[in-house]
């Protein structure tokens, strides 16, 4: 398995000049490697989740850049890409690059959950963005009961959130 290290470090350069970015992809990978952990998830994809929590919205920028916009559904569409093209330059094997890539053109989307590693990347993320947008108590509870399946997220999730 690779280590992770050089993948967040071209995160970073990526995303230069943009804590709030930087901030929300680290703040997703720590929770997608405490839930895979405490979920016993199995080294392959946990290291697959793991890296898809670092590169889950690198398609914000182009989003951006070519729509005006950074919706959870152009980020899926512009995502993929760019995350094959971070991932095989720095050595990712093809299986992992095609799972992740899979991951980041899905992880707005809460319908047809396949495989852990997606459920506890979108649970990951609700975590992060549940508390960086200030979602009240309603819409986090609603996240809770739509969104969570795995027992060590919602033991984050409730105790976080207070629920």
């Amino acid at each position: 398995m690779m280590n992770h290290h050089k993948l967040q470090l071209a995160m970073m350069e990526y995303y230069s000049g943009d804590p709030k970015r930087i901030q929300h992809f680290l703040k997703v990978y720590e929770f997608a490697k405490m839930i895979g952990e405490g979920e016993q998830l199995p080294e392959e994809p946990r290291h697959i989740l793991e890296t898809a929590a670092l590169v889950h919205d690198i398609g914000i920028r182009n989003a951006e850049e070519k729509f005006g916009s950074c919706s959870g559904k152009l980020q899926e569409q512009e995502g993929p890409a760019e995350a094959e093209k971070m991932l095989s330059a720095l050595g990712y094997a093809p299986e992992v690059i095609r799972r992740v890539s899979y991951l980041v053109g899905h992880h707005h989307t809460y319908r047809n959950v396949e495989g852990e590693d997606y459920r506890i990347l979108l649970e990951a993320d609700f975590l992060v963005n549940g508390y960086e947008d200030a979602l009240d108590k309603e819409a986090l509870q609603k996240g809770f009961d739509n969104i969570f399946r795995t027992d060590t997220g919602k033991k984050i999730c409730q105790s976080m959130f207070g629920l």
